[in-house]
C-alpha cells in the first residue's frame, strides 16, 4: 500500500489531481457502506474505514454507514450465559436474544462507531431501525424466533441528517407495528436503505477480494458482473454459503435504483477510497443485465 508520507509533494499533487474525476462524479451524490468482516474486528482496519467516510463526508459525498455485529454479539451472548444458535446461517433470536441484540447493536457497537468518527473529524449520529420506524419488519420464519424481513425503509431520518451534514451510522435493528422488535441481517437492510435513500452505489464489505469464477483460486476475481450472470452462478453452485446474501443484497439494490453496487475486500486498507476514486476499484462490482 502506497504511503503518501514518503511522496515528494509533486508526486502527492499528482495523485489528488487524477482523484478529482471522481471526486466531481460523486459530489453531493449518497454512497451506503455496508461495514463489516475483518474491517470491524482489527481495530487498524477499523480506523482507515472511519478515516475514508470521513474524507468522502468532508469532500461533499454523503455516506450512510450501515453496520451489523455478529462475532460481538455472539461474544456478549457467551458471556451471559447463552449459546448462540443458527439456522440457514441466521442467528436464532428469541425474546432474550433481541434483548442482547439491541443492547450491542443499537448500543456499544453503534456508539463506538458514531464516537470514532467524531474522533477523525466527521460529524455522526447514530440511528437504529426502530427510530422513526425507519425499518418496518415482520417475521421472517418462526424456528428464527425475532428475525426480521424487510417489509419498508422510510429513509426520512437518515436523508434529514444527510442534509445537515451528519453521517447517519444505522444498526440493522428493525420494527413493526404492534411493537415487536427485530434482528435484521446487515447486508440484507443494506440492500433495502441504499435505493430508498437514492444512493448512486452500494459498497458491500467483507473478508474476500470478490466474487471469483473458481472459489480455489483467489487470481480469478471477477471484476465486473452482471445480475443474469451473478444468478447463473449461485445456480451453478459457485457463489455459495455467506456470499449468497450479499450477491442478494446487491442484486435487490440495483433493481431498487442504484446505479452500481460492489463487494469489496474490507482488509484491505482504505478499500472504499480506492473503490470511489479510482477506476480499478476494490473488488466486483454488479451491473444490471
Amino acid at each position: 500500500m502506497m504511503n503518501l508520507k514518503n511522496l515528494d509533494n509533486s508526486t502527492r499533487a499528482e495523485i489528488l489531481v487524477q482523484a478529482l474525476p471522481y471526486l466531481k462524479r460523486y459530489y453531493g451524490k449518497t454512497i451506503v457502506v455496508k461495514y463489516g468482516g475483518n474491517a470491524m474486528i482489527s481495530d487498524a482496519l477499523k480506523e482507515q474505514v472511519m478515516e475514508d467516510i470521513v474524507l468522502l463526508s468532508m469532500v461533499g459525498i454523503k455516506v450512510v454507514l450501515v453496520h451489523g455485529g455478529g462475532p460481538e454479539m455472539s461474544d456478549v451472548m457467551k458471556r451471559l450465559g447463552k449459546v448462540p444458535e443458527f439456522v440457514d446461517g441466521l442467528r436464532v433470536t428469541d425474546s432474550e436474544t433481541i434483548e442482547i441484540a439491541e443492547m450491542v447493536l443499537a448500543g456499544k457497537i453503534n456508539k463506538s462507531l458514531v464516537n470514532l468518527i467524531q474522533m477523525k473529524g466527521g460529524k455522526a449520529v447514530g440511528l437504529s431501525g426502530i427510530d422513526g420506524r425507519m425499518i418496518r419488519a415482520d417475521f421472517r420464519d418462526e424456528r428464527l424466533g425475532y428475525v426480521g424481513d424487510v417489509i419498508k425503509v422510510d429513509a426520512k431520518p437518515i436523508t434529514t441528517l444527510l442534509d445537515n451534514g451528519y453521517i447517519p451510522v444505522v444498526s440493522t435493528i428493525g420494527c413493526d407495528k404492534k411493537g415487536n422488535i427485530f434482528n435484521i441481517n446487515g447486508d440484507t437492510a443494506a440492500g433495502k436503505i441504499a435505493p430508498a435513500v437514492n444512493a448512486v452505489r452500494l459498497i458491500m464489505m467483507t473478508d474476500i477480494e470478490g466474487i471469483m469464477s473458481d472459489p480455489k483460486d483467489p487470481n480469478s476475481v471477477i471484476r465486473e458482473i452482471k445480475i443474469s450472470r451473478a444468478e447463473q452462478m449461485i445456480q451453478e453452485g459457485v457463489i455459495s454459503g455467506g456470499m449468497i446474501p450479499k450477491v442478494r443484497c446487491c442484486i435487490d439494490a440495483l433493481e431498487g435504483g442504484v446505479s452500481a453496487a460492489v463487494i469489496i475486500d474490507g482488509r484491505v486498507p482504505h478499500a472504499t477510497l480506492m473503490e470511489i476514486l479510482t477506476d480499478e476499484g476494490a473488488g466486483t462490482m454488479f451491473r444490471k443485465g
